[in-house]
């Protein structure tokens, strides 16, 4: 019966001396894994965990993940991962709802995992090196894989809760075996696969890009705990990686980085972009220093992330999502659920094997998300050109409505990003007495450079419509961001008060 658990067990039997996961000069053999996964399996069982119960996992990228991870899952557990950042209330939640049985927390998130599960009936099992690794040789490791049935929940993930309270995407064994299958299609990986592990495993995207697509090929993962533009150039020179897999930011990091000039790239056969809309400025840039093909795709935590992507060897159209993967279907709909003409702007729908079974505990969520002929409304605002392909315009409720006219930010943060000065750039809406919305844009200059405000307005005066050019500009050294590195507008605040400029 299927079990993602099984990805492990597979290629541990067919390639056990192959390093699967790396930290800098420690290793782990796909053997030696395997092992620590049983006996993490060994370890859950003795504490009473039974195959459907909930084990939340709050550890950062090290081989600790992947060995709690496929532990839990071997148990016949589902796995609800979960940010090293979150505070007590926010664990406390995360535990409570999904009913976890334990916690498996890193050493170094103590205080909040802990505290948390304390307000709950999971127990907290820290991870920290050298005692767990005693801990796991107290019970007998699990060796066998539990069975399970491809519609068992394998994994609860929480989406961000920009919309309100945090909902778990219950995701099937189904769901991830599928898209781990067509991801290692697409990407076009196989055994001598070296990924880069920059992409948080807690994550949709690297858990199933990055981690599941790695371990089924019995590739090696080299993790960087941590992301960091250098960092990484520096891991990709060193272990010659082979694909790299990041959010917009990460590539703009490694392409302003002073080691950029001198790193040797050679060895990447692919780049992979994902979690929000690669500025088509960046992605030329980057291709051109590195040498290396970017493909985009688009996927959500609800869809076991990936829904389309470019394709390796096909036509690839920059500011393009691509295709829907084998086996999904896309479409972009109006607010009554009909398809609009191609071209024209609406919301995008998939329905396919990639689709969450349903937010856990949530019907009524459930049901406005995923109507009844299996279309899940994503709240992704696109086009679709003539040949099929799918261009991300904004989040349904990204947009700005300014005097009643529609702006979509992308539109405006991609001029922004062809000015010379721009290191990254994100717009709002910003309240207004008369207009409903005006147009305002936070921009991070590249190192060394210096830019006005009114010089970047002007720039985008130029080149865009007189309704949709940002009146409010204003200069920040970064820009917030989420643990995946993907810009959150939702703290973005304008200047108080913000200047009026122009009409």
């Amino acid at each position: 019966m299927p079990n993602l658990a099984g990805l492990l067990s597979r290629s541990a039997a067919v390639r056990p001396d192959r390093v699967a996961v790396k930290l800098d000069d420690s290793e782990l053999s796909y053997a030696a894994l395997d092992e620590a996964a049983a006996r993490a399996a060994g370890l859950l069982r003795a504490k009473g965990v039974q195959p459907g119960d909930r084990v939340a996992i709050m550890l950062p990228n090290v081989a600790y993940f992947a060995i709690c991870y496929y532990g839990a899952l071997r148990a016949g557990a589902a796995v609800v991962t979960m940010n090293g950042l979150l505070k007590e209330r926010e664990v406390a939640f995360h535990l409570d709802d999904s009913g976890a049985k334990l916690l498996l927390a890193w050493h170094e998130f103590a205080d909040a995992a802990c505290a948390g599960a304390g307000q709950t009936d999971a127990e907290c099992v820290l991870v920290a090196p050298g005692e767990f690794e005693a801990l796991l040789a107290l019970p007998e490791p699990a060796h066998e894989v539990a069975e399970r049935r491809a519609d068992d929940t394998a994994l609860i993930l929480y989406t961000s809760g920009t919309t309100g309270t945090p909902k778990g995407a219950e995701l099937t064994h189904d769901n991830l075996l599928r898209n781990v299958e067509v991801t290692v299609d697409l990407f076009g990986l196989d055994e001598r696969a070296v990924t880069l592990g920059a992409l948080p495993f807690f994550h949709a995207f690297g858990q199933t890009c990055a981690l599941n697509a790695t371990v089924a090929v019995g590739g090696c993962l080299t993790l960087i705990a941590r992301f960091d533009g250098g960092k990484a150039l520096e891991v990709i020179e060193r272990d010659r990686v082979t694909i790299f897999e990041g959010v917009p930011t990460m590539y703009a990091a490694m392409l302003h980085h002073p080691r950029a000039q001198e790193t040797d790239t050679s060895s990447l056969e692919v780049c992979i972009s994902g979690g929000s809309a690669m500025p088509v400025e960046v992605l030329r840039a980057f291709e051109r220093k590195f040498g290396c093909e970017i493909l985009e795709g688009y996927g959500l935590s609800e869809t076991s992330p990936v829904a389309s992507f470019n394709r390796r060897g096909g036509e690839r159209k920059p500011g393009s999502i691509g295709l829907p993967i084998d086996g999904v279907e896309m479409r972009v709909i109006d607010d009554d659920g009909a398809e609009v003409p191609q071209g024209d702007v609406g919301e995008v729908a998939i329905r396919g094997h990639n689709i969450m079974k349903g937010y856990w505990k949530l019907e009524e969520a459930t049901a406005d998300a995923i109507d009844p002929d299996g279309w899940f409304k994503t709240g992704d605002m696109a086009k679709v050109d003539e040949d099929g392909y799918f261009f991300i315009v904004d989040r349904k409720k990204d947009l700005v409505i300014r005097g009643g006219y529609n702006i979509y930010p992308r539109e405006i943060e991609e001029v922004l990003y062809e000015h010379p000065h721009v290191r990254e750039a994100a717009v709002i809406g910003i309240p207004h007495d008369e207009l409903g919305e005006e147009v305002g844009a936070a921009i991070a200059l590249k190192p060394g450079e210096d830019c006005t405000s009114d010089e970047l307005r002007e720039f985008v005066k130029e080149r865009v419509a007189a309704y949709k050019y940002p009146r409010h500009v204003w200069i920040v050294d970064n820009l917030p961001k989420g643990p995946t590195g993907k810009i959150l507008k939702r703290e973005i605040r304008a200047p108080d008060p913000a200047p009026t400029v122009g009409p």
